[in-house]
């Protein structure tokens, strides 16, 4: 097997870093005293935080989580839209020792109880709006709900509904903390599983600050980062945990939009961006050329993949790029050099990771040949641990001792790895990773529905659709559109299939399994139902 030399960007170091230089308290104390003038926090309504005034805030909001009982190591959910009261729960929360769980707020129904449940949270702090959701499923050991806006009229049976009030603190009373440690728990972000349920993936103070160095490093203090990925993914919580520990600042809006995105970064001063994932890239490459285009603060940004179009946008607004590979688990095992003109491909390990690629046996697979990325780092807890409350899951993730990704690569003579295809049941829409098996889950809660399967098909923009093949139960029959109209409330706008395809019976393995791959390969028939072409749109909800 050829060995190339690992790649090392010139912004990242793989040595251990210390506490003070890794966990959430320590910097904003270290900030907050040595520029505490500073612009930190630009929110979306025009507030701006200074270092000194954040750390006030997030001390009083601690202080105040301590006086709902919230202590090291406890859960708390924040189920909210990007914004301050979604920043201040998480700094409050790690400020404690506390473990941050942010959820998706387009999650409902049997997701939704399924993620509430696992993280063991006694409290949530909600927006408004999001209430409501929360009536008709187990809650487990929820107990609390602090909400942003107009409480419900109604109580909320076994939950205590409090205003947001309850959370402005007084910092002089904050009582002491024990120090919070480099390999303790920073959050649970939760990640579509490709065969199960949605798992949530252990995180560390060490594993959220390389992931965040790994990726956007090249910031310093003289940097402004507009942060428009989701604060419920990694994007949103590793770039803006990047920005605390160069002290750098942040514009944190709701998310991205190709109408506004040049008139943020130009109004606001951006220099660079959470990352061009996806679509994104190409959404705004379709913008009419201007004079003006190059005439813009933005100097580099993360972005994947890398192709002839994204380096004509670089080029145009004149900005450089690096790309990488990463998923919540890992903490950016693959990157490449400034602008790279490989395309396709994600790079090389990064100093500090070991990556092979291996069959289904784990042996390794010879270069050029496909095979799943298994990896593992030389700093213990720069990785995720596990799984929580998922046993079985990380061991499977675990095994021999190596971390297995799941998404496929190859690898060429010089090292460079380039991704193939995702794990089979994985379907990714929009920048979602969706669970084949809770989309399922849904369509076969509708009374007619005998059996299904969700199946990605390729979408124009360069990710996938979301595809149901069912088949009805006997003396029964599906209505396309009335099975939609069931699904949109039970479901995430982005886990909505577009394309519905019913058939007498799905085809099967001797063992009885349903043959996804005979459905992949089909893909859209003349006989497949577009519910964009029978004029059903299906957007997220905006939250006032």
């Amino acid at each position: 097997m050829s060995q190339a030399a690992p790649a090392h960007p010139s912004w990242f170091d793989a040595a251990l870093p210390t506490r003070e230089q890794c966990v959430l308290g320590p910097l904003l104390d270290h900030w907050a005293a040595t520029t505490p003038n500073a612009v930190f926090a630009i929110f979306e309504d025009g507030t701006q935080w200074t270092w000194q005034e954040t750390h006030r805030q997030v001390r009083a909001t601690a202080q105040a989580l301590q006086g709902l009982g919230v202590g090291r190591g406890d859960a708390v959910v924040g189920w909210l839209p990007n914004g301050r009261p979604l920043f201040l729960a998480w700094f409050a929360c790690n400020y404690l020792g506390a473990v941050f769980v942010p959820v998706n707020t387009s999650y409902r129904g049997a997701l939704l109880q399924h993620v509430i449940g696992n993280s063991g949270a006694k409290l949530m702090v909600c927006h408004a709006a999001l209430v409501e959701r929360l009536r008709d499923i187990a809650r487990g050991s929820l107990r609390q709900v602090v909400v942003h806006g107009a409480l419900p009229a109604a109580p909320l049976q076994g939950c205590e509904l409090l205003p947001a009030e309850v959370l402005e603190g007084d910092e002089a009373r904050l009582a002491p903390i024990a120090p919070v440690e480099r390999w303790d728990t920073h959050g649970i972000i939760y990640t579509s599983g490709t065969t199960g349920p949605s798992k949530g993936v252990l995180t560390s103070y060490l594993q959220v600050r390389t992931t965040g160095l790994a990726c956007y490093g090249y910031i310093g203090p003289q940097d402004r980062m507009l942060v428009n990925l989701p604060m419920f993914h990694v994007g949103g919580t590793t770039s803006i945990y990047a920005v605390l520990a160069r002290g750098a600042s942040f514009v944190l809006v709701d998310a991205f939009d190709s109408k506004t995105f040049w008139s943020q970064i130009r109004t606001l001063g951006c220099t660079t961006t959470a990352g061009l994932i996806g679509v994104m890239a190409e959404f705004l490459a379709k913008a009419e050329p201007s004079a003006q285009d190059a005439d813009n603060p933005l100097r580099i940004v993360t972005l994947a993949p890398v192709s002839a179009q994204t380096v004509q946008l670089a080029e145009r607004y004149g900005f450089d790029y690096v790309t990488g590979f990463n998923m919540t688990e890992v903490s950016v095992p693959l990157v490449a050099d400034v602008n790279t003109r490989a395309f396709g491909s994600c790079g090389r390990p990064r100093q500090g990771v070991q990556c092979r690629l291996v069959d289904a046996n784990d042996m390794e697979v010879p270069d050029g040949e496909p095979g799943e990325l298994v990896l593992r780092t030389d700093l213990p807890w720069a990785i995720t641990t596990g799984y929580h409350a998922m046993p079985e899951a990380t061991a499977r993730a675990w095994r021999n001792g190596w971390f297995h990704t799941g998404d496929v690569f190859r690898k060429d003579a010089a090292g460079n790895f380039y991704f193939i295809d995702r794990a089979k049941d994985a379907i990714r829409r929009r920048g979602e990773n969706i669970s084949s098996l809770e989309v399922e889950r849904e369509v076969m809660a509708h009374p007619a529905v005998q059996e299904a399967a969700a199946i990605p098909v390729p979408n124009p923009d360069g990710e996938d659709d979301v595809m149901v093949v069912l088949a009805a139960k006997p003396g029964q029959a599906v209505d396309p559109a009335g099975l939609l109209h069931f699904l949109i409330p039970r479901m995430a706008h982005f886990m909505v299939p577009r394309y519905l395809r019913v058939l007498p019976a799905l085809p099967k393995t001797p063992t009885n399994k349903i043959q996804k791959v005979e459905l992949r390969q089909q893909g859209i028939t003349p006989d497949t139902w577009d519910r964009e072409q029978a004029g059903i749109s299906v957007r997220r909800e905006k939250l006032a």
